[in-house]
Formats: structure tokens, C-alpha cells, sequence
């Protein structure tokens, strides 16, 4: 029997991150069960007239070109959208509404939420922060400012937002969420046809196999910002009884300097850029693996691939985190409680106690990310 004929569409974002990294892992899955064909786009502006027509008109006219063309050749069953802002457009919806493929997209953020208004009250929902983006209410404040080095920049994807949401909810659009506590905000919201589907991992036996010797250090790797709770973090870890510990920084972002010069700490060591296989390297060796995020996350790529490598990890009891740990995890801590995340923290002295907890995420994890699993959820939806 012939495989049917999957189109995925993403557009990369300008700096690798987790949902760049997912949709590559994914393209490998995929590929076993499907004839795939993949199209990439990026956000490099090289003609700038044209590009500010597209966003004046809110359709990328090239990219829409672009994707008719593949969608004649290939005339694909399933075509399968991830990232489209801000090169692929919104506009593609036109094209691919259109045609007779099955229509499926992957929600890997709240971005949708947080971009389909103009006023930062809708916004917020009436609170003074929002836990999917970070964006904090300021005294008199009525535009949602998105992006909060430019107003420009805000009204664009505003507008892009506002017509990207609209489109999500048409009947012809399957909606696939990481975690049942985004699909519950979506059919909260009024939102049909959306199935939990998780990330696929793929590691390489070589990458799985585990050092034999551990060091004496936590691991936090992502970005550094005030959302992602590091300051926090560090302070809760210097308040803790891992005295003979390092904690571990990769990352960077916009409070990396502050953060380099407030805390100047034999114990708390900031590590530049490192590339993913890296990472896995860091992890692999490390006690744990530790986030005091402040923000609703999806799945969480990296305390996922320590559990694959039977490792514990400490994380917030916020978003979706928690449904990829076995129920009544015992190092979660409660959301913006720092006593309560050094009191976690404290409990990784006892070395037998967190290889315990390690095997048992192994085993969790391994299941919930099994690949015939995951393909299996995956048919389920391309058949309805």
C-alpha cells in the first residue's frame, strides 16, 4: 500500500530554538509512516520593499506562490503547518483551505493569545501579567505592545495574529496541542477538533548512553530572561544545603549580564554557547536537571530528553509541565514558591532517592513519547 503524501510547511525562526529542534525530530518520525516533503522558510529580509508590502497586506505573496506550487506538483493528502509568522503568512490559509488535503496545524505556543487584539486589557484578561508571554501591565497602558522594543513591530504581528486566530477557528483545521492543559484552554476558548500530541525525541543509542560518573552539579539550559524565574532560581540555590554543588547556566538572553555581575558565585558558573550534542553531553553528567520558568510552556525538550537519560528534574507546577512526570511528581514545587523550590532542591543530597525518581521518569517518559504511540495519534487524526 502506498504511503500517502505529507506536506509540512515551518518557518524557522531566526534563532534555533526548542520548536525548530521539534519540528526536525518530528520530520524524522514522519518520514518512516509517510511520503514526506518538507518547506522550510526563514525570516532573513533581503528586499524590504516587498516584505513591507506582505506585512501591509498581511500575505506573503512569494511564500503563498511558493506553497500553491508544491501543493499542484505534490498534491499532497495531509498537509501539516507548524510555525508561519512571520515569512509563510497567514495568508497560506487561503491556499491551503482550498485545496483537498487534510489540514493540520501544531500549536507549540500561546502566541495566538497573546496577538489577536490591540488592547493589552483583552490581553491580559483583565490581570496585570500574562503567563504565556510575560507581558506585564504598566501604568496607563492601553496598546498591547507585544514586542516590547517596538510599537511597529507589535501592530504587525497584531494584525497578523488577529487574522492567524481566525483562521484557527474554521472547521477544516485539525489543532493539535502538546499537553491536555493547552487543549483545555482551547476548547475553552470555543476551539473543536483538537488532539494531544506531543514532541517526538530522537536520540541515537550513542547519545542515550549515560557517563558512569556523575558530577557534582544541577543543570539549567534556556533562555535567560526575567520570565524564565533564573535569578530565582540561583538565589534559591544558593539558600539551599547543596554546598559541595555548581549550578550549571547555558543560555543567553537580555539578563545574562545583569545576572554575571549581581552574582559572582564560585557555585553558580554561566557557560557560553554550546551546541545541542553538548547539552546532552552537560546533561548526561549532571545531578539534575532544574527550571523556576514563570510562563505556561509546552513541553518541556529539555527535562524530556534528562528523563530519556534517567535523569530527575525540579520544575514549577505551571502550564503542562507536570504531564510529562509520573502523577504526584515529588520534586515539583508549587508556582513562585522559592521556599518551596530550595526544599526541592535540598531533597537531591539524597543520591539513592533521585535515581529512584530517575528510572521511574525513564520509564514514563519512554512511554508517552513511544513512537508507535505517537504515530498512532497521528493517523488517528489524518483518518477522522
Amino acid at each position: 500500500m502506498a504511503k500517502k503524501k505529507l506536506l509540512l510547511i515551518h518557518n524557522k525562526y531566526r534563532e534555533l530554538g526548542g520548536e525548530d529542534l521539534a519540528v526536525k525530530n518530528e520530520t524524522i518520525l514522519l518520514k518512516k509512516y509517510f511520503n514526506l516533503e518538507v518547506l522550510y522558510f526563514d525570516n532573513d529580509i533581503n528586499k524590504y520593499p516587498q516584505q513591507f508590502f506582505s506585512f501591509l497586506i498581511n500575505r506573503n505573496l512569494g511564500s503563498i506562490n511558493e506553497v500553491s506550487l508544491k501543493i499542484k506538483n505534490f498534491k499532497p493528502d495531509i498537509i501539516y503547518v507548524h510555525n508561519t509568522w512571520f515569512k509563510v503568512s497567514a495568508g497560506i490559509f487561503y491556499v491551503l483551505l482550498k485545496s483537498n488535503a487534510k489540514i493540520i496545524i501544531k500549536l507549540h505556543n500561546f502566541r495566538y493569545k497573546c496577538t489577536n487584539t490591540y488592547s493589552v486589557k483583552k490581553h491580559l484578561d483583565g490581570n496585570n501579567y500574562c503567563e504565556a508571554c510575560s507581558l506585564t501591565k504598566k501604568k496607563f497602558q492601553l496598546f498591547n505592545k507585544y514586542f516590547a522594543s517596538s510599537y511597529l513591530k507589535s501592530i504587525l504581528v497584531i494584525r497578523y495574529g488577529k487574522k492567524y486566530y481566525k483562521f484557527l477557528k474554521n472547521k477544516k483545521l485539525n489543532i493539535l496541542a502538546l499537553t491536555n492543559f493547552h487543549k483545555s484552554y482551547l476548547e475553552n476558548q470555543g476551539f473543536k477538533n483538537v488532539t494531544i500530541y506531543p514532541n517526538y525525541l530522537n536520540f541515537s543509542n550513542e547519545e542515550m548512553k549515560k557517563e558512569s560518573l556523575q558530577k557534582n552539579y544541577i543543570l539549567y539550559a534556556g533562555r535567560i530572561s526575567e520570565e524564565k524565574g533564573v535569578e530565582e532560581l540561583i538565589e534559591a540555590f544558593n539558600n539551599s544545603i547543596l554546598k559541595d554543588y555548581i549550578l550549571k547556566i547555558i543560555g543567553d538572553g537580555p539578563a545574562l549580564e545583569y545576572l554575571k555581575t549581581k552574582h559572582i558565585n564560585p557555585r553558580v558558573e554561566f557557560v557560553n554557547f554550546v551546541e545541542n550534542a553538548e547539552v546532552l553531553n552537560l546533561i548526561k553528567n549532571s545531578k539534575a536537571i532544574v527550571t523556576a520558568t514563570k510562563l505556561w510552556e509546552g513541553q518541556p525538550t529539555l527535562l524530556c530528553e534528562a528523563s530519556l537519560l534517567g535523569l530527575p528534574s525540579v520544575f514549577p507546577k505551571n502550564g503542562g509541565i507536570s504531564e510529562f512526570f509520573p502523577e504526584n511528581y515529588p520534586l515539583s514545587f508549587e508556582k513562585n514558591n522559592y521556599l518551596d523550590l530550595k526544599n526541592k532542591l535540598n531533597l537531591l543530597l539524597d543520591s539513592s532517592y533521585i535515581e529512584d525518581i530517575g528510572k521511574k521518569n525513564k520509564k514514563f517518559i519512554e512511554k508517552k513519547l513511544d513512537e508507535q504511540n505517537l504515530i498512532s495519534i497521528f493517523n488517528n487524526v489524518v483518518n477522522e
